[in-house]
């Protein structure tokens, strides 16, 4: 399972979204008019050790002062990043995997699902600051995403583990220059140490499944052959 998608998409560029009309004023003076702010954040963001999603840490931490409702949203891992998964599950039967082992659940949730859940904060009334963690129906693990790749395909797939002493070499011919922070992120996915504050049992779920997901990215990559 790759991730490229998963690292643009949580790119550090602050996501604000309005529950009125009102324009925010200043830096974050807590003067603005503003209705509750919801910032797109994501699982990892506070973890205990340095990765890619620290970004997130930061901003989590720099706008806690703003004087309006805050809400941060923390949303799992993208199930839309198997996209990158689609051609090789067509081509080879074959997907590699940098998440692993490759029966550990993973927390994985929907766009479609990020996105109804902030309408819905949206719509909320609240005070002060809070955390939602938000991720799909339930855990997967990455060989159940073959399995429903080869249930949707018609055709066997399977996950191949990709060595992690290869990451480096293989991010840097990519054209990563600095690949460590993505290795990090994913050592802490696959070691457990990025995961949700308050665990799977506080977070909450989205409702969208991941045989809809790829079904999907399926179809809008010419469907099954």
């Amino acid at each position: 399972m790759r991730g490229p998608a998963f690292a643009r998409m949580i790119s550090c560029r602050l996501r604000l979204h309005f529950r009125s009309n009102a324009i925010p004023c200043g830096a974050w003076t807590g003067s603005c008019a503003a209705g509750g702010v919801v910032y797109l954040s994501t699982i990892g963001a506070r973890a205990s050790q340095s990765n890619l999603l620290t970004q997130h840490g930061i901003i989590e931490k720099a706008i806690s002062t703003v004087g309006v409702p805050l809400t941060v949203l923390r949303p799992a891992w993208f199930m839309e990043n198997c996209s990158w998964d689609v051609a090789p599950a067509r081509e080879r039967g074959v997907i590699p995997s940098f998440l692993q082992p490759l029966d550990k659940p993973i927390p994985m949730v929907a766009t479609a699902d990020i996105g109804r859940v902030a309408a819905e904060i949206l719509q909320e009334q609240w005070s002060g600051h809070r955390v939602v963690e938000l991720e799909g129906p339930r855990r997967v693990t990455p060989n159940e995403v073959s399995a429903t790749f080869a249930e949707l395909m018609c055709s066997p797939v399977r996950m191949e583990v990709v060595p992690r002493e290869s990451w480096e070499t293989l991010f840097k011919s990519q054209g990563m220059k600095n690949p460590m922070p993505r290795i990090r992120m994913l050592d802490g996915f696959n070691e457990g140490w990025i995961e949700f504050e308050r665990g799977e049992a506080g977070s909450r779920k989205g409702s969208v499944t991941l045989e809809s997901v790829l079904k999907v990215l399926i179809d809008r990559q010419g469907g099954v052959r």
